[in-house]
């Protein structure tokens, strides 16, 4: 796979990511920097991860989990976007966190569920006997990474809380469509 394929490849991976981040940076624009930093981290990591454990198991070591795994994505997302799209609907002081990326289980969830789609790429990395897998997984990895801290850090600066209720059932709609997406394709 050459460099411009990589980059395609890696953009296109992260736009999951790309998606969630700028629903978060609406729905909560004064996120510590910390947090930020975690959950891009958390993109990056898992984004870049999911290739290496496709690659390194294979189509024949996995082959029933590769069958099931866009209905696994498809379940997590749709959950964690439905969740949203009831919490958008109830008043501010019943839900004061939205989608709360200061804990850790909802940042796994999301990183996993805009990752599966990264697996079936390391599949087709062992089926066409894929050289630079490491390269790759470090280009996906960086390129989510990047992507996921930029998208928020842009985003924040347009919120406005007039909007975030808005924001809130846009991304839950985007959360299921995306797991749709993962479904079908």
């Amino acid at each position: 796979m050459g460099w411009i394929e990589l980059i395609l490849l890696s953009i296109s991976l992260a736009m999951d990511c790309f998606a969630i981040s700028c629903v978060v940076g609406m729905v909560q624009p004064n996120l510590e920097k910390r947090y930020i930093w975690r959950f891009a981290l958390a993109f990056g990591i898992f984004q870049g991860g999911m290739p290496l454990i496709g690659w390194l198991f294979g189509e024949s070591l996995l082959g029933p989990l590769g069958k099931i795994a866009p209905f696994i994505a498809f379940g997590i997302l749709a959950f964690i976007g439905g969740k949203m799209l009831v919490e958008s609907f109830r008043k501010e002081e019943e839900n004061p966190q939205h989608l709360d990326v200061t804990k850790w289980k909802n940042v796994v969830l999301l990183a996993i569920a805009t990752s599966i789609d990264a697996l079936a790429v390391g599949f087709s990395f062992a089926m066409i006997q894929e050289t630079h897998v490491f390269r790759n997984v470090m280009v996906i990895g960086l390129a989510s990474f990047a992507i996921s801290f930029l998208a928020y850090t842009f985003v924040k600066r347009l919120s406005n809380p007039r909007i975030s209720q808005f924001a809130e059932i846009a991304g839950g709609v985007v959360l299921i469509l995306i797991g749709l997406k993962i479904l079908i394709g």
